[in-house]
């Protein structure tokens, strides 16, 4: 069954705006979780998680590149060191209609650096360069970087200069800087976006001493407000755990960052709004609860959170699940929000 799309701006009007994105994070902006935030917010730039070159040359491409037509604008993130092999990846992302093509170079794993790419790479610009030029010319679409500003003993001052010198010149058409160093030894990737300490004054620095590279924030930012602040300095902010913890403040997305109106008024008309894309996830086998993971933290803040993030980590995740289970842990949220400071947010 085709599944119903969600009103999307078409990919033919959807030039590089970094203004607002949610992060790729592996095992979360999966293809239902993109679907969601659609709902929640037409302008946001969605990402896929990040996928290896090796996965996309030789993998299973409709399961790993597959998405809906209505996640537009949404772009590919692609982790990899090889020039020649990036750009099949970004000439395959294009010919899928992926709308800009990223590559990784922040990611702190073992796998990565095992694999000699994600924030490893920050030691070596000019190979990330000579990478970024190669999806140029393989690729028309917008190719982007996704950095550190530094790892290790890296003086952040020098090595995200380096970095952004390297990729200019090779043609970057944006670059989104996770405003932290990556510590390769000594912390969990988990750590490694917590512990070391933010600097967005760094990343404002490099966008005053280049101000024709669209260059967007990443890092501990956790609300729409504190994202309007950012933009002053830059011209994007990425969220990631805040806006997957606590989905529902996309709604404001639109209004506030693009003045435009919400596609839907609250939590509750999200849900109705999104009913017919699951109905039909559901008809295609996809079980209920790799949906609706995606959801659970929809409602924070309002009574009945707790017992609806129970009722779909109970009866949501059993074979027979249905649209009728997740409208029956809707059913036990209140309308009514509770008082300020009651709600939890997880930092970007």
């Amino acid at each position: 069954m085709k599944r119903p799309e969600a009103e999307a701006i078409s990919p033919e009007m959807t030039p590089l705006d970094l203004r607002f994105s949610v992060a790729p994070m592996m095992d979360w902006t999966d293809r239902y979780c993109r679907s969601f935030h659609r709902i929640l917010s037409r302008r946001a730039r969605l990402y896929t998680e990040m996928v290896t070159t090796g996965a996309i040359l030789h993998g299973l491409r409709e399961k790993l590149l597959g998405f809906s037509p209505a996640e537009h604008p949404v772009t590919l993130q692609v982790g990899g060191s090889d020039p020649a092999e990036l750009a099949q990846a970004a000439r395959i992302g294009q010919d899928f209609g992926y709308d800009a093509v990223d590559l990784n170079v922040g990611c702190p794993s073992d796998r990565v650096q095992d694999g000699r790419f994600g924030a490893c790479l920050m030691r070596e610009p000019s190979l990330v360069g000579e990478c970024v030029a190669a999806m140029k010319a393989a690729a028309s679409v917008p190719i982007t970087v996704k950095c550190r500003i530094g790892v290790d003993e890296q003086d952040p001052e020098e090595a995200l200069d380096a970095l952004a010198a390297s990729v200019v010149a090779a043609g970057v058409d944006g670059l989104t800087v996770h405003a932290r160093k990556a510590w390769l030894k000594g912390l969990s990737p988990k750590e490694n976006r917590d512990v070391p300490p933010l600097d967005y004054g760094r990343v404002a620095r490099l966008k005053r001493s280049r101000p024709d590279l669209a260059i967007a924030i990443n890092g501990g930012i956790a609300t729409i407000a504190q994202a309007r602040a950012q933009l002053e300095a830059v011209d994007g902010v990425m969220l990631g755990r805040a806006a997957y913890g606590d989905p529902a403040l996309l709604i404001a997305v639109d209004p506030e960052l693009f003045g435009e109106p919400a596609p839907v008024s609250d939590p509750f008309a999200a849900v109705e709004a999104f009913a017919p894309i699951v109905a039909a996830y559901l008809e295609e086998g996809v079980r209920l609860h790799a949906i609706t993971r995606h959801m659970m933290g929809l409602f924070n803040g309002r009574p009945g959170a707790r017992a609806y993030r129970r009722h779909l980590s109970t009866a949501g995740v059993g074979a027979e699940a249905g649209l009728s289970t997740l409208r029956d842990a809707v059913a036990l949220v209140s309308r009514e929000m509770s008082e300020p400071g009651n709600q939890t947010i997880l930092a970007a």
